[in-house]
C-alpha cells in the first residue's frame, strides 16, 4: 500500500506536476506575452512620436550627417538657429534678378529669362550669368533702356522759405531733402531749382531719367509764379517783358504776364516755359526791379492746391502719366 501510495502519489504527483508545469509554462507564455504587450505598450507611450514619411511637420526630409532620419521640424528649427547665429555680411551689391524686379519690370524668375536671352547689360557688358550680383550704383539696362532698383515715385512739395536746393556737390543746411526725409525714398532727385527765399511747388522723383529730362534747360514745361517786387511795376515795363526781353543775345520768352487781381501794383503774375534757373528773377533784374517774394504756383500742370506750405504728397497716376507726356 506504501508503494500504491507512493506510486499514485508519485503518478498523481507527476500528472499534477506535469498540469501544473504545462500550466505554469502557458501561464508563463501567457503571461510573459502579457508583460510584453504592457511593455510595448508603456514603451509606445513615453517615447517620442517616430519620423514618418507622410506630410506634417514629422515627416522626413533628409538625413543627418550620422545618417539619422531629420524631420521637417527639426530641418526648420536647425534653419532658424543658423539664421540667428549667422550675421550677413552686407557688402553692398544685390542679385542682379532682384535688381531687375526691384525696378518694377517684371518678377525674379522672369527676370532670370530675359538675363540668359541677354536682354539685360551691366555697365555696358551683356550678362547672361545666373546669379550675377551688382551694386546699386552700375549701370544696368534691361532692352537698351536703363533701370533702377526701387519702385518708381513722384511726390510735389509746397516748399517754405528758408531751406535751399542744392546744387551736386553742394553742401548747405536747411535743404529742401531735409524736408523729404519723413517720405522714406532713397535717391530722391528735385525737379525746378527754387532759391532760399523763394516758395512754391517743387518735384521731386527717384527716377533719374525723368529727374534730368525735366531738368534740361531747353525743355518747355509750363510755370506759372506770383512776384511781389520792391516797387511799383511800370506799364511799360510790363509791355517789354511781355514783347521779349533779350538776355545775352538770347530773346527770353513770356508766355503771359499781368498784374494780380485785386492785388497791389507790385504784385504780378508770369507764366514762362523757360527751363534755365533764375529766369524769373534775370528778366525783373533786367527792367532794374528785384522779387522781394516769388511763389511757384503751378509747374508742368501740377498745382499746389490743398498742399500746405512745408507739405507734400505723392502725385496721382494721372498726373504721372501727364508728367511724362511733356
Amino acid at each position: 500500500m506504501g508503494r500504491g501510495n507512493e506510486g499514485a502519489s508519485g503518478r498523481g504527483s507527476g500528472r499534477d506536476g506535469g498540469k501544473d508545469s504545462s500550466n505554469s509554462r502557458g501561464g508563463n507564455r501567457r503571461n510573459a506575452g502579457s508583460t510584453d504587450n504592457r511593455g510595448k505598450s508603456s514603451s509606445r507611450g513615453n517615447a517620442p512620436t517616430r519620423p514618418t514619411t507622410r506630410g506634417g511637420k514629422n515627416q522626413v526630409v533628409g538625413t543627418s550627417r550620422s545618417g539619422n532620419p531629420v524631420t521637417k521640424k527639426e530641418y526648420i528649427m536647425r534653419k532658424k538657429s543658423e539664421g540667428t547665429s549667422k550675421k550677413k555680411i552686407d557688402d553692398g551689391t544685390i542679385r542682379l534678378n532682384k535688381f531687375i524686379s526691384n525696378s518694377g519690370i517684371c518678377s525674379r524668375r522672369d527676370a532670370d529669362i530675359y538675363i540668359k536671352a541677354g536682354s539685360v547689360t551691366v555697365n555696358g557688358k551683356p550678362v547672361s550669368e545666373m546669379g550675377y550680383r551688382v551694386k546699386l550704383t552700375d549701370e544696368v539696362k534691361f532692352d537698351g533702356q536703363n533701370i533702377q532698383p526701387y519702385k518708381k515715385q513722384y511726390l510735389i512739395l509746397n516748399k517754405p522759405k528758408g531751406f535751399i536746393a542744392p546744387r551736386k556737390g553742394e553742401r548747405s543746411s536747411k535743404t529742401v531733402l531735409d524736408l523729404m526725409q519723413s517720405a522714406g525714398v532713397a535717391n530722391l532727385h528735385y525737379v525746378g531749382r527754387l532759391g532760399r527765399q523763394s516758395v512754391g511747388l517743387m518735384l521731386f522723383t527717384n527716377d533719374l531719367e525723368m529727374a534730368n529730362k525735366l531738368n534740361n534747360p531747353n525743355l518747355e514745361m509750363r510755370k506759372i509764379y506770383q512776384v511781389a517786387l520792391d516797387r511799383s511795376f511800370k506799364h511799360e515795363d510790363l509791355m517789354q517783358i511781355r514783347n521779349g526781353i533779350v538776355i545775352n543775345g538770347e530773346t527770353i520768352e513770356v508766355k503771359e504776364i499781368n498784374y494780380v487781381e485785386g492785388g497791389r501794383n507790385n504784385e504780378l503774375g508770369i507764366e514762362i516755359h523757360s527751363g534755365k534757373d533764375n529766369i524769373v528773377q534775370t528778366l525783373f533784374e533786367a527792367v532794374n526791379y528785384e522779387i522781394k517774394v516769388l511763389d511757384r504756383v503751378v509747374m508742368g500742370g501740377l498745382t499746389k492746391k490743398d498742399l500746405p506750405r512745408g507739405h507734400y504728397r505723392s502725385l496721382t497716376e494721372q498726373e504721372i502719366i501727364n508728367l511724362k507726356m511733356i
